[in-house]
């Protein structure tokens, strides 16, 4: 069974390798990438609105960072013309690439009630399974697939520490899922959050992925497509949406890591560190939904984890982006390259959409803590992988706190 990245789901099957993938992240750049999996579906609606940006509530006057104007200058980008609608502007000859250049200029009022429910229209192309070329010859037996559940409502209660992660692509508005996760240097105040790698950067052939935000226990209540046609944002954002000011992701993603194939799989994990687009709450991330989850670098080899919960909002067939599910199961090995470390594989029924969400078990010192999140799985959507969290993975983490510590 082959792996793939724009995680599993699409419209229409297609013969090749891809990866559990950020719903709509095919990173499409035309020929010049030669992908193998294509995204398909409606792009932005909205594309020709032409929001403001603002750093804090105050209107529509542009008030971002120092560092940040002098980014965007230094990549050829107009302040005003970027507010206006040139983050729509995807050249290749200035898609920010690499770790040190990412950027991401509040633009309120951007990611209104439509435009977030409608993230989940783009999923990825969809796969066929066949061998695991890199396999060490460890891999364990495929698991039996294990039915997705649905997480009951209110989110905020049952699961405060998960939501969606909204951005855009080349090919439009997309989503993946995310979790807030403890900040060493802001003990209870936390305004960090953990994805995967390819729910931020497209890879080896692109860069930083624009306007990401997260909306925790988005569609709090669990309501329908239909029941969610004419709501409010605040329905839908209840704890409000939360911008990226930083993000992070290993080396080996931005060197290997594309849209289809294992390749960067290992090291398929990002964190964020994110602020709220009105600017006027005092509280943190962690205070405002209530948890943040540890992160266990250290977590027991396969044989002895007894279960490990994948959470996630699919969006691909059967599933519409729009409520949170989880699968809980004894995870397996599975090996995509002799150099590359083992990955977890549990069965799960989640589609696109599910990339990035957090694997839930328990931690080093018996306490429930991430250990993993989405990466990879097949077009079958009986089974996910994720990475296997070490050194590679605390080096980001421990980078994105270190930033903010004295702030």
């Amino acid at each position: 069974m082959r792996p793939i990245r724009p995680l599993f789901a699409a419209r229409r099957a297609r013969s090749a390798r891809g990866r559990t993938y950020p719903v709509a992240a095919a990173v499409a750049l035309g020929a010049a990438l030669a992908l193998t999996a294509t995204a398909c579906g409606p792009s932005d609606d909205n594309a020709d609105e032409k929001p403001t940006a603002s750093a804090t509530a105050g209107g529509d006057k542009i008030q971002i960072p120092d560092d940040i104007k002098q980014r965007l200058k230094e990549h050829g980008f107009d302040l005003d013309k970027w507010k206006n609608g040139e983050w729509k502007n995807w050249d290749r000859d200035k898609w920010l690439r690499e770790a040190q250049d990412f950027v991401n200029p509040i633009i309120a009022g951007l990611w209104d009630s439509d435009r977030m429910r409608d993230a989940d229209k783009n999923p990825g192309g969809q796969v066929d399974e066949s061998d695991l070329s890199g396999d060490q010859g460890v891999t364990d037996p495929e698991p039996p697939p294990v039915r997705a559940a649905a997480v009951p409502a209110t989110y905020h209660q049952n699961v405060p520490y998960a939501g969606k992660l909204v951005f855009d692509t080349p090919e439009g508005q997309a989503q993946c899922s995310a979790t807030v996760v403890t900040d060493p240097a802001h003990p209870g105040k936390s305004d960090m959050v953990w994805t995967a790698g390819h729910c931020v950067h497209a890879g080896k052939s692109g860069g930083w992925y624009r306007n990401l935000a997260f909306v925790p226990s988005y569609n709090d209540s669990a309501r329908s497509s239909a029941q969610l046609d004419g709501a409010t944002r605040e329905e839908i954002a209840p704890l409000g949406v939360w911008w990226a000011d930083a993000a992070q992701t290993s080396e080996q993603w931005i060197a290997q890591g594309g849209p289809t194939g294992g390749a960067g799989a290992s090291y398929d994990f990002a964190v964020l560190h994110v602020k709220p687009e009105k600017g006027t709450t005092d509280k943190s991330l962690e205070e405002t939904v209530g948890s943040a989850l540890p992160v266990d670098f250290n977590a027991p080899a396969v044989p002895k984890i007894s279960r490990l919960t994948a959470k996630g909002y699919p969006a691909a067939a059967p599933f519409d982006g729009q409520k949170l599910f989880q699968c809980a199961d004894k995870p397996g090995r599975l090996s995509l390259a002799e150099t590359d470390p083992t990955m977890y594989r549990i069965g799960c029924t989640m589609t696109g959409g599910s990339s990035g969400g957090g694997w839930v078990g328990q931690g080093s010192d018996g306490k429930p803590a991430l250990v993993s999140n989405t990466s990879i799985g097949p077009v079958t959507a009986g089974w996910l992988a994720g990475p296997r969290l070490g050194k590679e993975a605390k080096a980001v983490y421990d980078s994105v706190s270190e930033k903010f510590a004295g702030q």
